[in-house]
């Protein structure tokens, strides 16, 4: 959390390619209210899992004054699609303003480093307070109280939001889990010794020996910069696998347009079971785990009870299938937490 000097430091302008739940707002334009600038991406599972916080205080302060804007920033070029985001908004139940900056320049002019970041600006227009990542939402909604303050209402605030998640509870000591797991060989961490090739088919032999924060494939696999794309014959599957440390394992995967591509999941070397499946994981009447990726975003593949080291593979035989990143979600210490 970071506080700014009261004005010292003017807002930035908000201008984008396109804008969602309203037309063009201005900071300028709002002055006498306090404003919270996000800046968030749609594939981001950090983001989404803000998201829940962000809607419950448009609900209580909008009445009070207090406006959101979502700046869209795409971190892969598949969220540069104006229809992709506005399908993304709606499943999110997001209705406060959103436009999108697919050339970074919002990013640029607020200095921003990391998503998801948010801003809170004064009643005259000045930055005074911004987060980047998860966590501290206390500390945040009483930064937006005090503002709301400053701007002159003298009555009653809401309480504040009680964590959403036993990791949101202020003090808690997490686990270190593995750290975003990238595909494409612009930022890809392989471990196949075959390495990349850029723009072309290779393919792959997993020899089982994998090494925590690296994936592995099987079979032939087209190395686009972002992500790769399954590139088999008819008949043919590949896989792709990783060994990682977290509860939560994500994947952020992409059909071409007008396609389905059907992905299986297993665990340690067997498919998931209801208890462990992520939201996204249809169990089949045979028992095995999948997912069907019909559109580019994030699929919460595995939701473990407990936080531990597990292997996880993707089979497909879709040609259409691509696969862009892994990511992962912590879980709280216990020990820890009893002792104090």
């Amino acid at each position: 959390m970071i506080s700014f000097q009261p004005r010292h430091i003017q807002a930035p302008e908000l201008f984008g390619d396109f804008w969602f739940n309203s037309g063009p707002i201005s900071i300028r334009a709002m002055k006498g209210s306090v404003v919270m600038v996000d800046f968030w991406d749609y594939s981001s599972s950090n983001c989404l899992r803000t998201l829940p916080y962000l809607k419950a205080w448009n609900r209580k302060y909008q009445d009070f004054g207090f406006l959101i804007i979502g700046v869209h920033t795409p971190e892969f070029k598949f969220g540069r699609n104006a229809e992709n985001v506005e399908r993304a908004i709606r499943r999110s139940g997001i209705d406060y303003p959103v436009v999108t900056d697919n050339e970074e320049f919002l990013w640029t002019s607020y200095s921003n480093r990391l998503r998801p970041t948010k801003y809170l600006i004064d009643k005259d227009g000045f930055l005074r307070y911004s987060h980047s990542g998860e966590g501290e939402y206390d500390q945040f909604e009483r930064s937006l109280q005090s503002l709301l303050n400053e701007a002159g209402y003298r009555g009653e605030l809401p309480e504040l939001e009680p964590p959403l998640r036993e990791t949101d509870i202020p003090g808690v000591v997490y686990f270190r889990a593995t750290g975003e797991v990238q595909v494409g060989y612009l930022r890809g961490t392989i471990g196949n010794p075959e390495g990349f090739s850029p723009e072309s088919t290779l393919d792959y032999s997993d020899h089982g020996y994998h090494v925590g924060g690296r994936f592995y494939l099987q079979g032939k696999w087209f190395n686009e910069k972002e992500f790769v794309r399954f590139d088999g014959q008819e008949g043919e599957e590949g896989y792709v696998g990783l060994q990682y440390e977290a509860v939560e394992a994500n994947a952020i995967m992409d059909s071409e347009p007008r396609t389905k591509s059907t992905v299986f999941i297993e665990q340690d070397g067997l498919p998931l079971t209801a208890e462990i499946a992520g939201s996204d994981v249809t169990i089949s009447s045979e028992g095995l785990s999948y997912v069907l990726v019909d559109e580019p975003r994030l699929f919460n593949l595995v939701r473990n009870k407990d936080f531990g080291e597990h292997r996880l593979k993707l089979t497909t035989a879709s040609r259409n299938f691509g696969l862009y990143s892994f990511t992962f979600v912590t879980g709280v210490i216990h020990d820890l937490v009893s002792r104090n």
